[in-house]
């Protein structure tokens, strides 16, 4: 016990020894696993705003939400009649909502968030040939067509969204590790600096017979706790922004029709949050340890 109250009490007074390095290193894992937890989750979201083009559907004609039923039925002809088209699948209100409810099982606040009647109707179109042009010269001839809300092609969005989301994603990568390399230094800076401060304690601590990782244990929990406390305000950053991005995505309407599957859900919310919190506890470890190896002779 007497050893684990030293290794504490010598644990918070490195701490609050070299305060401002502290907080700087904290912020920098912080600002640093904030954006690699937003470039997971952006990368999820693409995944499941494309998930709904798997099966060959090419594109798709929303409907408007005020359309009579006799304009429904005249396109629903339309598109039976099109000798370009393969087959085409109506889906209505309730069908888009219960398609949604699937999207978000593990996100209940998003499904009480929404109502049936906000979410577009539309027809989800197969042509027979596969080339863009062609699927662009089909599309076209439905979008003048009474009660069309908007025709959205599978290319041109999952092609925008990935080419979109890969940049971003490695941008934002790119900056992430920059700043955790920065983190790391810090860690190891900040750790440095409070070995040095106690070298003449350091040196009664060996005379007297003090193990080695005895000396080690404080200045190594120094790191492991900037990093952990920099990985939960981060954690705590992409939770809040995520939530804030799914309440203006619910809010929308049919602005973000074609979107309505970007969110994530909870449960990729906590497997990314997991992650950042490991990475935390990594860079914190690893700059500790650096700093105790290279600097502190024992």
């Amino acid at each position: 016990m007497a050893k684990v109250d030293y290794i504490a009490r010598e644990t918070g007074h490195n701490l609050l020894r070299n305060i401002s390095l502290t907080l700087a290193s904290m912020v920098t894992v912080a600002v640093s696993l904030s954006l690699v937890g937003s470039a997971l989750l952006l990368r999820q979201g693409v995944q499941n705003a494309t998930a709904r083009w798997e099966g060959g559907i090419e594109f798709i004609v929303f409907v408007n939400a005020d359309a009579s039923g006799e304009q429904i039925q005249a396109l629903n002809e339309a598109l039976s009649e099109s000798p370009a088209i393969e087959s085409h699948t109506y889906v209505d209100q309730e069908a888009a909502y219960d398609e949604f409810r699937e999207m978000f099982s593990r996100t209940p606040e998003m499904i009480e968030a929404v109502e049936p009647d906000i979410l577009p109707s539309s027809f989800r179109v197969v042509p027979t040939n596969p080339d863009a042009a062609a699927i662009r010269a089909v599309g076209e001839q439905f979008d003048d067509q009474p009660g069309v809300f908007r025709v959205v092609f599978a290319f041109d969005t999952v092609q925008q969204v990935q080419r979109l989301s890969r940049v971003l994603s490695i941008g934002i990568l790119f900056v992430a590790g920059v700043l955790l390399l920065a983190a790391g230094l810090l860690i190891l800076n900040t750790i440095r600096m409070a070995m040095f401060a106690r070298r003449r304690e350091i040196e009664v601590m060996k005379l007297v017979g003090a193990t080695n990782w005895f000396i080690r244990v404080p200045f190594m929990l120094e790191g492991l706790i900037q990093g952990i406390v920099g990985a939960a305000v981060a954690v705590g950053s992409v939770v809040v922004l995520n939530n804030f991005f799914e309440s203006r995505l619910s809010g929308s309407g049919d602005s973000f029709a074609i979107l309505q599957g970007f969110a994530v859900s909870s449960g990729e919310v906590f497997g990314t949050s997991l992650f950042v919190l490991g990475v935390g506890i990594f860079v914190g470890v690893i700059g500790s340890g650096i700093a105790v190896s290279r600097y502190l002779d024992v």
